[in-house]
């Protein structure tokens, strides 16, 4: 439920960045990005297959911080001798309808989704030339599922394609090595992190590059040269954004957006744009068979986090974790139409909007404010409530509000024209008082 009440395009820069931050610093964020507000993450690869516990499972196993449950687990169901790779045998995607997922999302509200084209595993979900065998087009599926996905987005939607890659792999004979000489040799950026960059920016054309996993500096990895080249060479110069995550000392500091954390969600505006990535399953990336319905985002946990996030001035990606058969579990499906169902009432407040002057209202729980783009000299705020109550005679007192009686307008959102409100200017210190219709507008729902 919204109420409007009448009370903010950047041109990307052309110049040739050279590769410090610097100079890469000074590239203004491409407009449809700090616009679309709400983006779809995509956690998939073999670990989908043993689907337990986290996508982390293979490094909970084999590698330095073992998880109990997994060790029992593996000694439990599987042979002796069973090695992770075995799993890429059984990640067959066979229910994979890529055109399926890009009616999901496209329902969802969402503008922008980022694919996992590797995650710390190594495996490839495209036949990338730099990784024999273990890549979806060798083993597992025998596709690729990059290019069917991009394929199916761009065909039937409107929503900007990215994808996730991790600099570094769990146990990689080369990257373990250059870790072993403290990162004075390169042999694993020179052979596989950096070929694989290239590649999948010429072959798919990403309007997100979405970095993890770097835990050496960004001059180990060569992510200033990759970017200065991606700035001012790739086939999407103009319009691609990356985050930060591109060295330990890039995190926070350098990028077209910062991710900071993973749900990471400032209480104050920041001066760089920012993205909180989450996820519906509270306790992993990637889809987990022993998920209780209690450790999902309810519907309202969703829409209060997606709102919250917007104030303040990020972007929210929502991360769902497709299954190892291919399918997006009902539970995520549910959840993502049900806040596209939301949008359609309420995304004028969220797509193209600034953050107002004040974001959460400071004497009432549950309030938001958020300005719509380009209203400086005519402001046009948007507040967003939880909990409404059912009645009639209801009222919302917006405290942080002020407005000139009979000037002012306030509209009620409906998704379509909206209900004009009647109100009173002189409540306490000034404020506003709504009068609310006694119902919530038609094709609204939940708490709002």
């Amino acid at each position: 439920v919204l109420l409007c009440c009448l009370l903010v395009g950047v041109v990307v820069g052309q110049g040739n960045y050279t590769p410090d931050w610097a100079s890469l610093d000074t590239r203004p964020l491409p407009p449809w990005y700090d616009e679309a507000k709400v983006g779809i993450f995509l956690h998939w690869g073999v670990f989908s297959v043993p689907s337990f516990v986290s996508e982390w499972f293979w490094e909970y196993w084999k590698g330095s911080t073992t998880n109990p449950q997994i060790l029992v687990y593996m000694q439990t169901y599987y042979r002796a001798g069973f090695s992770y790779p075995d799993f890429a045998h059984d990640f067959h995607a066979e229910f994979f309808n890529p055109d399926q997922w890009a009616d999901i999302f496209n329902a969802s509200g969402a503008n922008y989704v980022v694919l996992t084209a590797k995650h710390h595993e190594g495996y490839c979900n495209w036949p990338s030339p730099t990784s024999w065998n273990w890549n979806s087009q060798d083993v597992g599926p025998k596709r690729d599922l990059v290019g069917d996905l991009a394929k199916s987005i761009r065909a039937r939607t409107n929503i900007e394609f990215g994808l996730y890659h991790s600099m570094f792999e769990f146990f990689n004979p080369l990257y373990l090595a250059d870790k072993a000489s403290n990162y004075t040799q390169q042999n694993f950026v020179d052979r596989k992190t950096m070929p694989e960059l290239y590649d999948l920016v010429n072959r798919y054309q990403p309007s997100v590059i979405w970095s993890d996993g770097a835990p050496a500096t960004s001059d180990y990895w060569k992510a200033k040269e990759f970017l200065a080249w991606l700035y001012n060479e790739s086939p999407v110069k103009d319009k691609v954004v990356v985050n930060d995550r591109w060295g330990a000392d890039s995190d926070c500091k350098h990028g077209d957006f910062y991710n900071c954390a993973d749900r990471f969600h400032p209480d104050k505006l920041m001066s760089h744009k920012w993205e909180s990535c989450i996820t519906l399953d509270k306790y992993s990336w990637g889809f987990r068979r022993e998920s209780r319905l209690a450790d999902y985002l309810s519907d309202e946990e969703l829409i209060e986090t997606l709102v919250d996030v917007v104030a303040f001035g990020g972007n929210i990606l929502i991360n769902v974790g497709p299954t190892g058969w291919g399918t997006i579990a009902p539970i995520f499906e549910q959840r993502l139409r049900m806040m596209g169902q939301w949008l359609k009432v309420n995304g004028e407040a969220i797509y193209k909007t600034v953050p107002w002057s004040l974001q959460k209202d400071p004497k009432r729980d549950k309030v938001w404010y958020i300005q719509q783009k380009g209203t400086e000299s005519n402001p046009i705020v948007y507040t967003i409530f939880r909990n409404w109550t059912p009645g009639p005679s209801q009222t919302l007192p917006l405290t942080a509000v002020k407005a000139v009686q009979d000037k002012s307008v306030f509209t009620l959102l409906d998704g379509d024209k909206g209900i004009p409100l009647t109100y009173s200017a002189n409540g306490e210190g000034g404020s506003v008082v709504i009068n609310l219709p006694p119902t919530q507008p038609s094709g609204s729902f939940i708490a709002w």
